[in-house]
């Protein structure tokens, strides 16, 4: 074989070698998101509070969306999860499911697209309340030190309802967050834009998707 087919067979072959290398590193990318993702899901089942905040980075663009409001930067994070002790007879069975994760080019940065649905089961002044919630995430994540943490949960609720009388029904209300007692306060109240942070469930509303059809591309 002459030194130029040579040349040119090792040139192609270290090509193919750096994009299955490529292709290795976004695979082992996303198996660590859809674990920091499941991670975070078996933490909620019991308010595992400082637990929880440790999966987010330190930086101050991290946030947090939730039907009452958003809460900013590590210590809005914080004010969230640690409000609430954990207690036995508290139960947030939320499962983490169909998991669709998208790494950006740099390999820095990604979003993912989950369904959560389970049961809640709250302990309240005279006994224990239980509900169904269903909803959507739409999350960003980011990878730091190699290790890949939350940069924003965004938890857009479909459907809560009490326990036994789902699927829910059109015109049922969730409570304004003024009703709910709650022992913190959002950087941000979502009251108002009901386009954005529907009131009503269902709403019919579909969350914006963070990444394009597979086939159409649109």
């Amino acid at each position: 074989m002459k030194s130029a087919e040579l040349e040119a067979k090792l040139k192609t072959l270290e090509a193919t070698i750096e994009k299955l290398e490529s292709r290795l590193t976004i695979t082992e990318d996303i198996e660590a998101i859809k674990k920091l993702q499941r991670t975070y899901g078996f933490y909620l089942t019991h308010w595992m509070g400082q637990d929880i905040v440790d999966l987010f980075s330190d930086s101050p663009d991290v946030s947090l969306i939730v039907i009452i409001g958003e809460f900013r930067g590590k210590e809005g994070i914080k004010k969230f999860y640690l409000a609430r002790q954990p207690n036995p007879e508290l139960l947030l069975a939320v499962m983490q499911l169909s998991g669709v994760v998208d790494v950006a080019p740099n390999g820095k940065t990604a979003k993912g697209r989950w369904f959560g649905y389970g049961f809640e089961a709250f302990p309240i002044e005279y006994g224990v309340y239980a509900q169904t919630p269903f909803g959507i995430y739409e999350n960003e994540y980011v990878k730091e030190d190699g290790k890949w943490k939350f940069k924003s949960i965004y938890w857009n609720q479909i459907f809560l309802c009490p326990f036994g009388e789902c699927w829910v029904k059109p015109d049922r209300l969730i409570p304004k967050p003024n009703t709910l007692h709650l022992p913190y306060e959002p950087d941000l109240l979502h009251t108002t834009d009901e386009e954005k942070y529907p009131i009503k469930y269902p709403s019919g509303r579909i969350l914006p998707f963070h990444y394009k059809h597979p086939v159409t591309g649109k």
